[in-house]
């Protein structure tokens, strides 16, 4: 079962030192690249030093939060294999999954590693945009050390139980936890875009008197939902869920992966702030 509470404290921790480590292993041309394009671009007034303080939260929390997301599918039993760490004898098996790669590879160290778990990841269909081309990991790194620390951090034991110190399994999957993490990871980024999740009962009363007339109006096929504003996705999550439901009742016997892909092209989300996205 998940500790919210417990993991906030962990993963707050684990951000600040990988924030740190960026700001002091972090490729300057990168950083200057990047900056220029922003500035150039009209999307940032602040100076360089602030906007690199930014981005090396916004790297710090997608390494973290990357490494939360791989636990949760590793502890459902949403994917096959073990790459990170997981319940039972799933810890032994990426461990061994991480010797083999750093053996084939010798050059390689845990950076490379974490690039390789999350490059899986990439080419499942299922979350393949997750980990795509947008997300940080693959701008910033931190130092081999740090990447170290941020695996170990993810297969430690409680010396008191002999379990894993994280436990992600949860029988509902509820991934909102994710959105609810990412709130409060970042003292910079929560000050910088005011972030703040909708609770679950304000976004139900949005949806019951949007989302559900436009379907009674235009169909359930015609209609598509844009939350322009979507942060990590709550209203998207929801809307989501209504359409898969209405679509089972509709086409009871269609594959339910059909019916699921369905609903998700029916839904799309945009954000100004790429922390969020």
């Amino acid at each position: 079962m998940i500790d919210a509470a417990a993991l906030l404290v962990d993963t707050r921790a684990l951000v600040r030192d990988l924030a740190d480590d960026l700001r002091d292993h972090a490729a300057a041309g990168v950083v200057d690249a990047e900056f220029e394009g922003a500035r150039d671009a009209g999307r940032t007034a602040l100076s360089r030093v602030e906007w690199a303080e930014g981005l090396s939260a916004q790297a710090a929390v997608a390494w973290v939060l990357g490494c939360v997301f791989v636990r949760f599918c590793e502890d459902n039993g949403l994917v096959p294999d073990a790459l990170l760490s997981g319940p039972g004898n799933r810890r032994d098996m990426a461990r061994e999954q991480r010797a083999a790669h750093l053996m084939a590879n010798p050059a390689h160290d845990d950076r490379d590693w974490l690039r390789e778990v999350f490059g899986r990841y990439r080419r499942l269909p299922a979350t393949g945009e997750i980990f795509g081309a947008h997300n940080p990991v693959w701008l910033l790194e931190p130092s081999a050390d740090q990447a170290r620390e941020l695996v170990l951090a993810f297969q430690r034991i409680d010396p008191d139980t002999g379990e894993l110190s994280r436990d992600f399994e949860d029988g509902e999957w509820d991934t909102r936890f994710l959105g609810d993490l990412y709130q409060d990871l970042s003292d910079h980024a929560k000050k910088q875009f005011a972030l703040l999740q909708t609770p679950v009962f304000v976004e139900e009363f949005i949806l019951d008197r949007a989302l559900e007339p436009a379907i009674a109006t235009f169909g359930l096929r015609d209609t598509d939902l844009v939350d322009p504003t979507c942060g990590s996705g709550h209203f998207l999550l929801g809307a989501f869920d209504r359409f898969f439901r209405r679509w089972v009742d509709v086409e009871p016997g269609t594959n339910r992966r059909e019916l699921a892909k369905r609903a998700l092209e029916q839904v799309a989300g945009v954000d100004i702030n790429p922390f969020a996205v």
